[in-house]
């Protein structure tokens, strides 16, 4: 994941890439090195790779479920980067697809849903951390 191909890689996952050459074309990244980066995903279980059935010639790449639980660090990122550094909104817009609206800002939210600022956080040592009261009652 530290590697600056792996994330673009996974990058254009995420916007539907799924070809050997698409990744090449879309990238600009020499086929060596991208070969190199599905691989090492590939082996981490981030993504599959899979014969198309209609040619056996042709591979497929897509996410498993472990890489698209990257997708909300994905989008933290592309968030931040579009409030930090280019000060402008990205495109295309990531939209709910069943209304079409934009998504709103990944946060880091409470167990009730309330949106936590870093004031609101701290770090707790496993004897610190408070049960949730329906877990305590059913261990009980």
């Amino acid at each position: 994941m530290g590697e600056r191909w792996s994330f673009m890689i996974l990058r254009a996952a995420f916007n539907g890439l799924h070809h050997f050459e698409e990744f090449q074309t879309e990238l600009g990244i020499a086929r060596n090195i991208l070969a190199n980066r599905l691989a090492r995903l590939v082996d981490h279980g981030i993504m599959e790779r899979a014969a198309l059935p209609e040619d056996r010639r042709k591979i497929a790449y897509s996410l498993t479920d472990k890489g698209y639980a990257l997708l909300p660090t994905m989008i933290a990122l592309r968030q931040w980067g579009e409030r930090w550094e280019t000060c402008v909104p990205a495109f295309p817009t990531l939209v709910d697809a069943r209304d079409r609206r934009p998504i709103r800002e990944v946060a880091v939210l409470a167990h009730d849903g309330r949106v936590l600022g870093k004031h609101d956080l701290i770090w707790a040592l496993p004897g610190d951390v408070a049960r949730d009261p329906d877990e305590a009652q059913a261990a009980e």
